[in-house]
């Protein structure tokens, strides 16, 4: 699952950096309150990459999906973008999952079957 969502978030930190420079665009917003919360956002993006097995990671995830469509009141654009991100976490976490309890399923048999046997070391 790590791989996965961690994948996702990388995604993600590039989308918002690429969203701050369109951000920029609009007179109404100080380009230093833009990579405030950009910056703030790209960081949380990494540092959950560092965290999601953790009790709270994936829900905290969320939250920064959540965070990410909002973002499309001053960025239209992220309406669809935040939307087909929430859907790849989904499916990251989805299927992340799946993927280790089939790991899991595969060691435990592994581990049942004992070590392969093979040809008898040399003594010499």
């Amino acid at each position: 699952m790590r791989t996965l969502c961690s994948s996702t978030l990388i995604g993600e930190f590039f989308v918002i950096g690429f969203a701050a420079l369109v951000a920029m665009k609009d007179d109404d917003l100080s380009s230093s309150t833009v990579w405030t919360v950009s910056g703030i956002a790209m960081f949380l993006c990494l540092a959950l990459c560092g965290v999601l097995t953790r009790p709270g990671g994936v829900a905290f995830g969320w939250a920064l999906q959540i965070a990410l469509i909002a973002s499309g009141f001053v960025v239209p654009t992220m309406f669809f973008l935040g939307a087909i991100f929430a859907a790849l976490w989904w499916a990251s976490v989805h299927y992340g999952r799946k993927v280790d309890e089939a790991k899991a399923r595969f060691a435990a048999q592994a581990a049942q079957a004992g070590p392969a046997e093979g040809p008898a070391p040399d003594a010499a």
